[in-house]
């Protein structure tokens, strides 16, 4: 086992997020919390020791997820909300901040930009 250099962020969309969906996309209407917190999103951050530092690296990059999030239900970006800053953003997702990360396997990472 090796402690991996990064934090991670896990990201499960909230009730503003779902009635936004709800309003953009018809063919939503069935989904729930339930369905959009099914499998959440984890994303690394640089690594921190300390919550306040986390909580700083994740205002930098709350618009790239919050755009990722967006985008994974619904792409088109005319009828995503145009403020996308951190306090919308912790009004649309729950989140946890994890300061440690391990990882059980031998062969080495594998990175593949989108």
């Amino acid at each position: 086992m090796r402690a991996v250099n990064r934090s991670a962020v896990v990201v499960v969309p909230k009730q503003p997020f779902l009635d936004w969906l709800h309003r953009v996309d018809p063919t939503s209407r069935a989904l729930t919390l339930t369905d959009l917190a099914s499998d959440p999103s984890i994303y690394l951050l640089p690594e921190c020791d300390f919550e306040s530092d986390l909580e700083k690296r994740l205002k930098k990059a709350c618009q790239e997820i919050f755009e990722d999030q967006l985008d994974g239900w619904y792409r088109v970006e005319e009828l995503w909300p145009e403020i996308r800053d951190f306090a919308i953003f912790r009004q649309w997702f729950e989140y946890q901040l994890h300061s440690v990360l391990f990882d059980l396997v031998e062969e080495p990472l594998a990175a593949e930009d989108l």
